[in-house]
């Protein structure tokens, strides 16, 4: 585990890159926006390579006008319709970045922020506080994410949050995993059902089964474009961090597994480049959809989850 100097934002705020190796993994993640920025993996001919769509200098991720890579996005994942959600009886007007809506914390959330780095055990803890208001986000919300490899070279990523008064939070990255064999890619998901979206992606409220559908993804399936929805999993909200699925690149032999304790995942297919975004989450538009697991965070409670990327080749 080392530290360097990877540059610094207009204003002289220095912003270090961290640089994890284990058992032939190597993984680098900048305390600007808690983005993953690298990882190095070998595909099935024992070539090593990066897996990510990320950028060589800062420069890259403050100009380009495709944001999110790599990042920690909160203080909430996804969309929220209207930019509004009613708590408690009072009603929260939040930064509208996303048309009429609110997406990924706003115009400055948790992925435009330089976060306070510490050491931890084969890995690094990102932390800050986000003060009451930020965004249109009541409470005051101190909030870490880890990144540790674990043994066998698995990069987990482990989230908590306290605050002092009733907010919401939903927390996940944004990396694009881009397996450096040009395709094409195979996607296995357990998940039997999905959130439809209306024409500007905020979910109807129903939850609709896969069966028969291009969302179907059960078995393993070959992954074109048009995707960004959130599919349910299966196992639901767990405590422990439990195996979804799978994206394999059939070009490289490079696989990327996930698991997590959320349950849901995003899966998002952009236009303009190679990459998958696969964003563990709680549901888009959650707080403004009971029925959807709940998001609410109180005074008292620990908001704590985990995904984990693991690694390997197919031949």
């Amino acid at each position: 585990m080392t530290a360097e100097l990877f540059g610094t934002l207009p204003d002289g705020t220095p912003v270090h890159r961290w640089v994890l190796e284990r058992d032939g993994m190597v993984v680098r993640v900048l305390t600007y926006g808690g983005i993953v920025q690298s990882v190095r993996t070998p595909d099935r001919d024992g070539r090593v390579g990066d897996a990510v769509v990320g950028f060589d200098g800062l420069a890259g991720y403050l100009d380009c006008p495709e944001p999110y890579f790599g990042a920690l996005v909160g203080r909430y994942a996804n969309r929220i319709a209207g930019g509004t959600f009613t708590l408690d009886g009072r009603t929260y007007a939040l930064a509208r970045n996303g048309g009429p809506h609110s997406l990924h914390g706003g115009e400055r959330g948790f992925d435009k922020r330089v976060w306070d780095a510490q050491a931890a055990p084969h890995g690094v803890r990102l932390s800050r506080v986000s003060p009451d208001g930020e965004e249109g986000f009541p409470g005051r919300v101190e909030v870490s994410a880890t990144y540790t490899l674990e043994e066998g070279g698995a990069l987990r990523i482990a989230y908590r949050a306290v605050t002092d008064a009733p907010t919401v939070v939903n927390l996940t990255n944004h990396t694009y995993w881009s397996l450096g064999g040009g395709g094409p890619y195979e996607l296995r998901l357990a998940a039997g059902a999905m959130t439809p979206v209306d024409g500007v992606g905020i979910p109807t409220g129903e939850i609709r089964g896969v069966a028969g559908s291009r969302f179907d993804f059960r078995a393993a399936r070959v992954l074109g474009g048009g995707y960004d929805h959130n599919f349910v999993l299966d196992k639901g909200v767990t405590g422990e961090d439990e195996v979804v699925g799978e994206l394999y690149d059939a070009g490289s032999g490079r696989v990327v597994t996930v698991a997590t304790t959320e349950p849901g995942v995003q899966v998002y297919t952009p236009d303009g480049f190679d990459g998958v975004a696969l964003e563990t989450q709680h549901f888009p538009d959650s707080p403004n959809r009971p029925e959807f697991p709940g998001v609410v965070l109180r005074p008292g409670e620990v908001f704590e989850s985990a995904t984990v990327y693991g690694f390997g080749v197919r031949e």
